[in-house]
């Protein structure tokens, strides 16, 4: 049972991408900004000593204050440590001790102040506000047809201002399309109010060691006696992870997230028992392993993990010393030097790793590694290379391994815009679109990376099995376009793809597959 807290308590209080702070539960007050998206969820308003910041925090997120070893911390989470304590001797003293707080200064989230007016916006293009209709007022000065009948027929005379007239008011009438329109192209509001509606995407489904590896590939490999540190468990990472155990290594883990480390240790455990251990810091798993390997999200995420509080790199200026660390996520070539620089600097090896595949092909352990750096622990790492993927290549030095795995990234989500608006064609031109996809499959066209996505286009299921997130494949447009502005080569087809995806992920189809971006080719 979670331990109750209650409005006094100094507690640990843990955040996304940092350690446990130490922090004052306090009474909220008229200024104190609502919970947010959080709100069914129970949490305390919390103080945080030290940075002096206020924020929500759920409670499965606090635990007891407990001190910790200040050697390894950054001088402001020292600094919060001191004040706790000071807090503590005070009130012990005196019981009726009151900390005088700084003001609350709490601004909105840009990202989620951006995610709001979107959807303001979007709301107002689907339901556009009412037009007072138009009136307008004709003078006729002659007979109508229909209204009037005169008996004889009279020629035409110069009406003066004397001649009475006749007033007629109607409404302007609006122009009515056909579903197609005269050019094919329907109502805006009307094919937003038709677009298919899209399910909040799944959560990662549970683990199940059973489906990682092949059992026989597991049996050729001769684990290393080294004992790896994995930092990330995404789709990817959890697949490496798995894999990993299966082969027979040793695993320490680290996830921002530690319900996951945990799944996965039970399930280790039932299998292969003393195979993996969890540890709550980038810093433990620096410690407690030889080699290191990081797979989380993206540029900024890796080079918290190697410079941020309770990071990798938070120890003395030897403290890799004879490690080596590999970086498995999706970076760009400046962001690999500099952690390669950090980790040099430590004393520690230093090799980029990245991969080319699917989550499906992480499960099955058949990635394709590209890597670059010290070749020494290239060698030294060859067991785990075969068993997350079916081959692995050494580039050379630093930066190779993340360019080349930019300019396959750019030349699939190229390729899959050119897909997604091939059936978007089809379908305003009332063809079917499941008979487009049999003609592919007997072209030359027909690979299984496009396969896949053009079933995932004619069931418009994005969200079921999600092979490539499209907030990952655009990163790595974006990047490979940063890259471009360094050498200053153009790419003009690139930049194109780019914006599709950008528009795409403004719809709110992050964490789908990157073949939604079909729904922003249609609409």
């Amino acid at each position: 049972m979670a331990e109750e807290f209650k409005v006094g308590d100094v507690v640990r209080a843990r955040m996304k991408g940092f350690a446990p702070w130490p922090a004052l539960i306090v009474q909220p007050t008229s200024s104190t900004p609502t919970k947010g998206k959080n709100a069914k969820k129970p949490s305390h308003w919390v103080y945080f000593f030290g940075s002096k910041n206020y924020g929500w925090i759920e409670v499965k997120n606090i635990e007891p204050y407990t001190e910790s070893k200040k050697e390894h911390l950054s001088a402001q989470l020292q600094k919060a440590f001191v004040e706790a304590q000071e807090y503590i001797d005070k009130s012990k003293e005196n019981p009726k001790y009151v900390l005088e707080l700084p003001p609350e200064q709490v601004k909105e989230s840009e990202k989620e102040k951006e995610k709001e007016d979107c959807e303001e916006k979007f709301k107002q293009l689907v339901s556009p506000p009412k037009k007072p209709k138009k009136w307008f007022k004709i003078r006729v000065t002659g007979p109508i047809e229909g209204l009037t009948s005169p008996k004889k027929k009279t020629p035409l005379k110069r009406q003066n201002s004397e001649t009475s007239s006749v007033r007629l008011s109607f409404t302007k009438r609006s122009r009515v399309s056909s579903p197609g329109g005269a050019n094919g192209i329907s109502d805006v509001a009307t094919e937003l109010l038709n677009m298919p509606f899209l399910p909040d995407a799944p959560e990662n489904p549970s683990l199940d060691l059973c489906l990682y590896g092949d059992k026989s590939k597991s049996e050729e490999i001769t684990p290393s006696p080294k004992t790896f540190g994995f930092i990330g468990l995404g789709n990817i990472g959890a697949a490496v992870v798995m894999n990993l155990i299966k082969s027979g290594h040793r695993v320490n883990i680290y996830n921002r997230s530690p319900s996951k480390c945990e799944k996965i240790k039970e399930k280790a455990d039932a299998i292969k028992a003393g195979m993996v251990c969890t540890y709550k810091t980038p810093m433990d798993i620096a410690q407690n392993s030889d080699v290191i390997i990081c797979c989380v999200t993206d540029p900024t995420q890796a080079k918290e993990v190697v410079q941020g509080n309770c990071s990798v790199a938070s120890g003395d200026d030897d403290s890799l010393s004879g490690k080596g660390y590999i970086e498995m996520t999706g970076i760009d070539p400046e962001t690999s030097k500099d952690i390669c620089e950090i980790i040099s600097s430590k004393g520690g090896q230093y090799l980029e790793a990245q991969v080319q595949g699917s989550r499906q092909e992480a499960v099955e352990g058949n990635l394709v590694v590209l890597t670059a750096g010290d070749k020494r622990l290239f060698m030294d790492c060859q067991s785990v290379f075969k068993a997350m993927g079916k081959t692995a290549f050494f580039l050379g030095d630093v930066g190779y391994a993340t360019k080349t795995n930019l300019i396959l990234n750019i030349i699939k989500g190229i390729a899959l815009v050119g897909l997604a608006e091939g059936f978007s064609l089809a379908h305003r031109c009332g063809m079917s679109t499941k008979d487009l996809l049999n003609i592919f499959q007997l072209t030359s066209l027909n690979c299984k990376y496009l396969n896949d996505k053009a079933d995932m286009i004619v069931s418009q299921d994005f969200s079921s099995q999600v092979y490539q997130a499209i907030e990952h494949m655009q990163k790595d447009m974006k990047l490979a376009l940063d890259l471009s502005d360094q050498i200053k080569q153009p790419l003009l087809v690139t930049s194109t793809a780019n914006e599709v995806y950008k528009n795409s992920r403004r719809l709110g189809y992050d964490g789908r597959d990157a073949a939604c971006v079909y729904m922003r080719t249609r609409y």
